[in-house]
């Protein structure tokens, strides 16, 4: 089989990655990228083979938006036309519009629900053969096209058979992330001010060692508390930091796969099925909308104020991953026996579970 994926985020090659490993024993896998944050750096560290289509990136207003969709659909569509893959998958648009015109299946794989990216839902789901998203996730009036599994994308490169903490040593420190904010479905959301870094810096600052990682520039101000490592190692600090702090909604899910407790700021809270699931039912994470500055420093108090912190965020984790299935054997099955793989779901939802 031959299958082509598109990657727009990092996330989306860590999603993959473990998947591909075990598919390219048996077939031809090529990947198509965007130049996006750290991306283009994983790839090349892992010496993995890609083509980058789009490597001057694009501005984050609505026109650039738009214009690099454009850009994307027509070389990603020439692409499809040299390799003839049997299977598309990510999740831009392009790969559904393009399996389209090519009577090519598309898998579109993501964790977002359609109310909250609807611009780009209304241009992808359509045109897409099946979208696989995690159970918690609502495909609104598309849902008939939904693979449901009981499971999150980060989990394919965060469960622990994938993933080690390269120690054992617990640190004192807070992890602060800050988002670009200039994906599609990003427009006209807010996260953090410098004002109220400011505030938690100075919370934090007699107790914690505080590490920021910022897509975006910051004032002099924050210079000393900027992380300067090689992207790949990102995982590593988050996985032995106590707190995480963040408007991104990625690096939110990848701190609960890893047990570790963290406050979401972002216009985004309340409204993500996955991170609603990950609050609520594994009380694993904290959302708060911008403009509760001080529900933000309760919710920061009482985690610090709690007895076993730790401890307590790995048991909630444990009872988390007992629910869930093992993210990159079920994908590596569903892709390779695809669209057989399909109907065995569709007859019998509970067979995924044999993914452990």
């Amino acid at each position: 089989m031959k299958i082509l994926i598109y990657l727009g985020h990092p996330a989306q090659y860590h999603f993959f990655k473990h998947i591909v490993r075990e598919l390219k024993k048996r077939h031809e896998i090529r990947y198509l990228i965007k130049t996006k944050d750290i991306l283009e750096s994983l790839l090349i560290a892992d010496n993995v083979k890609y083509q980058n289509i789009l490597p001057e990136g694009r501005t984050s207003d609505r026109f650039g938006i738009i214009w690099g969709l454009i850009k994307r659909e027509i070389k990603v569509f020439r692409e499809a036309l040299r390799f003839r893959p049997n299977l598309m998958m990510g999740s831009d648009p392009s790969v559904a519009h393009v399996g389209m015109l090519l009577r090519i299946p598309s898998l579109t794989v993501l964790e977002d629900d359609a109310h909250v990216i609807y611009d780009l839902a209304k241009i992808t789901f359509p045109f897409s053969t099946h979208i696989v998203a995690p159970e918690s996730c609502d495909c609104g009036r598309w849902h008939s096209k939904k693979i449901p599994y009981a499971g999150y994308m980060k989990l394919a490169y965060l469960h622990p058979s994938y993933f080690e903490c390269p120690s054992t040593e617990r640190k004192k420190t807070v992890l602060i992330r800050l988002s670009n904010l200039d994906a599609f479905h990003d427009l006209g959301i807010n996260g953090f001010d410098e004002g109220l870094l400011k505030q938690i810096i100075t919370r934090l600052a007699d107790d914690f060692t505080v590490l920021i990682s910022s897509e975006k520039p910051l004032g002099s101000y924050f210079d000393d508390y900027m992380l300067n490592i090689d992207p790949a190692d990102l995982h590593g600090i988050l996985c032995r930091a106590a707190i995480l702090i963040s408007d991104s909604q990625s690096m939110t899910m990848e701190a609960a796969m890893l047990g570790i407790p963290s406050i979401r700021y972002s216009d985004f809270a309340g409204r993500i099925g996955v991170l609603e699931e990950l609050e609520h039912k594994y009380q694993l994470t904290f959302g708060i909308k911008p403009g509760n500055s001080e529900k933000l420093m309760k919710t920061l108090e009482n985690l610090i104020a709690m007895p076993d912190l730790h401890e307590e965020f790995q048991k909630r984790r444990r009872k988390m991953l007992a629910e869930k299935i093992n993210v990159t054997g079920f994908f590596t099955w569903l892709i390779e026996h695809y669209p057989e793989s399909v109907s065995i779901l569709k007859n019998n939802p509970c067979s995924q579970y044999r993914f452990r």
